[in-house]
């Protein structure tokens, strides 16, 4: 049934340099990257840490801050710090060589069902069949699937499917050309089904259905929180910045002194924890910039403060190093704060 859909993908697919390879290395690292990120914004990554770290080995050898610094803008940080602790493993542990089984390949860190198959397939041409995002689609609307794709029984249902579907004979030309499908195609919005090849056979096609599915529970509200950041200034002309060793976002960037409030911060605010923490100020705390930043689950107001110090207390001693304003572009640091360094700093 799916036999219209590798023929167009010949004629139509994108010439993507993951896509030319059987090496596992270079596939797992574009898979990694592309979870949560579009193609085209992942590709200048990929090619970025290609040339930095040819080999896995050499990714596995690489310094943290390093790497963080080269995957900053990208998001998810997780992402990188997963992607270390495997490519350490297979360095350390398997002498430099990936898994060549579905079943190894899983129990690496960071590589889920999606994951573990894609690399098995397009690396080893194993018949392990692709469900991301886009083979949820096309499979929800040509069998016309009503089950919410975020749901527990989804997975076995659609798992199930696309494994019955699955090409044995050619499964890493099978999943590059559904999921290629899914992404040029049969998008989520305003899909070009006049030129589908299998519209005669889709059954939201035929329902008009199309824009309805697939179905997907809405996500939780995400979160408000409320970011004060404060840039302490001295004589030096260095300001003090500390590495996030909390767990949740952002663990293991580079940020300035953070207060996090339960509503908008403000100038008293300051105040008093600085009184508080025995800092000595000249003047006032001046905001110096205000912004929005939206994560999945979290929506975060930051506001920016500049404190003139008449000296530096014991506290902004221990734990924070101190740094000229324009090395601070060598540190990995939110996209948040990337943007507030470059508008305001630099």
């Amino acid at each position: 049934m799916l036999h219209p859909i590798i023929t167009w993908y010949l004629q139509h697919k994108r010439d993507l340099p993951w896509r030319n390879t059987t090496n596992p290395y270079p596939i797992w690292l574009s898979e990694i990257i592309l979870q949560q990120t579009r193609v085209e914004q992942g590709l200048p990554y990929y090619q970025k840490f290609l040339q930095h770290y040819p080999t896995v080995s050499d990714l596995a050898l690489a310094d943290d801050d390093d790497v963080f610094k080269l995957w900053q803008g990208l998001g998810y940080y997780n992402r990188a710090a997963n992607m270390l602790r495997t490519a350490r493993l297979i360095h350390h542990n398997l002498n430099g060589k990936f898994p060549d089984t579905y079943d190894g390949l899983i129990k690496l860190k960071g590589i889920g069902p999606y994951t573990a198959a894609a690399i098995a397939s397009f690396a080893y041409n194993l018949p392990h069949a692709v469900l991301d995002g886009n083979v949820y689609r096309v499979l929800s609307r040509l069998f016309g699937i009503e089950e919410p794709i975020n749901t527990h029984s989804a997975k076995g249902i659609f798992s199930n499917l696309a494994n019955e579907l699955l090409n044995t004979d050619h499964p890493a030309l099978h999943n590059q050309a559904i999921m290629e499908f899914g992404a040029l195609l049969c998008k989520p919005k305003s899909p070009d089904c006049g030129n589908c090849p299998v519209r005669i056979s889709c059954v939201a096609y035929k329902n008009n259905k199309v824009n309805q599915l697939p179905v997907k529970i809405p996500k939780r509200k995400p979160v408000d929180r409320y970011f004060n950041y404060i840039i302490y200034t001295d004589t030096s002309g260095k300001i003090p910045i500390r590495q996030r060793v909390e767990s949740g976002i952002w663990n293991k960037l580079y940020e300035f002194p953070l207060i996090e409030s339960d509503a908008d911060g403000t100038v008293q605010f300051i105040e008093t924890h600085e009184k508080l923490n025995g800092v000595k100020i000249i003047g006032s705390p001046q905001q110096i910039f205000k912004t929005k930043h939206q994560l999945t689950h979290q929506t975060i107001y930051a506001t920016f403060w500049e404190l003139q110090l008449k000296q530096i207390p014991n506290w902004l001693k221990e734990g924070f190093i101190w740094v000229d304003k324009l090395d601070i572009q060598q540190y990995p640091v939110p996209r948040l704060l990337d943007r507030f360094i470059h508008a305001i700093l630099l």
